[in-house]
């Protein structure tokens, strides 16, 4: 009996030396590197963000549960908690996973545009919310979320209550910015708002010193709007942001022929590098603020 005992607790001990092994291993590499993952739900959205803080956000919660497979494989196994989730607009393949990400997880604050959709997803998931008490924020232009370390999330749309709105069209667009690294990530925005936010950005210009300034669209990497469809990523925007690399979220061989082949040869034409989760799956980067990477 004695001896089973010790051997319980040799057991005890070493699981305790791995999973401290496992932590230490996991700090050491987030340690000043923001890592942005592109997880691959198919034909729908879900961006995983991790500051060098430890804060964490997630972007969009894919069409179903797919969802907590690809955050497994993102975060610790022990990790239970995402401190934002932000949904860009209430569509099913954006939110459909999200009432699950509320039940597994727990969540301090939950930002969304305010237009409700069709997506009993979303209804369920402003319930569970609601219940929990997790902190509801509609997302506003000029508001910037704090990540720690250096990291901001700055919300460049909407500029305004979008009720009435088309869920795209009210699809909450925003920049996230790390020294002097940038991803602009925009939901199912359609061109009308890719050119609006073109002008704000021209408009400042103009005014000069005295006018209070816009956040530029330039940036490293570009969700493209929509998942590669014809009514997002307008040459005008793409010259805009003009991205090193341009992301398309999408399923393979879906019904919708996504992405179309005008959008890919508007970013081929400005020279943007194009990945696919629908080729390459889960698409990862890392950025210590200076140099951006992509890793497998």
């Amino acid at each position: 009996m004695k001896g089973l005992k010790l051997r319980l607790i040799i057991l005890v001990i070493l699981l305790l030396g791995a999973v401290f092994s496992v932590y230490a291993a996991w700090r050491e590499e987030r340690e000043g590197i923001l890592t942005v993952a592109f997880l691959d739900v198919g034909q729908g959205d879900a961006i995983y963000i991790e500051a060098p803080s430890g804060n964490q956000v997630l972007i969009d919660a894919a069409p179903n549960k797919i969802i907590l497979r690809e955050l497994s494989k993102v975060m610790p196994f022990y990790d239970r908690s995402i401190d934002v989730v932000l949904a860009t607009h209430a569509d099913q393949d954006h939110v459909g996973g999200l009432p699950d990400v509320l039940k597994k997880y727990k969540v301090n604050i939950f930002m969304e545009p305010g237009v409700p959709g069709p997506s009993s997803s979303y209804e369920e998931a402003e319930k569970i919310a609601a219940d929990d008490g997790i902190k509801k924020i509609l997302a506003r232009r000029g508001m910037n979320v704090d990540l720690g370390d250096g990291v901001v999330l700055q919300i460049l749309f909407p500029d305004r209550d979008p009720t009435g709105m088309e869920t795209n069209t009210a699809s909450i667009v925003v920049r996230l910015v790390y020294g002097e690294n940038e991803f602009l990530l925009t939901g199912d925005s359609p061109v009308a708002i890719e050119r609006y936010l073109v002008s704000l950005e021209s408009q400042s210009r103009t005014f000069g010193t005295g006018a209070v300034q816009s956040p530029t669209l330039a940036s490293d990497v570009l969700k493209a709007g929509h998942h590669g469809s014809k009514t997002s990523t307008s040459q005008e925007f793409v010259s805009a942001v003009s991205p090193q690399y341009a992301v398309i979220s999408v399923g393979k061989d879906n019904r919708y022929g996504h992405p179309n082949q005008e959008t890919l040869d508007t970013l081929n034409n400005f020279d943007a590098k194009i990945l696919r989760t629908d080729l390459l799956g889960r698409i990862i980067f890392k950025s210590d603020g200076l140099t951006l990477k992509k890793t497998k």
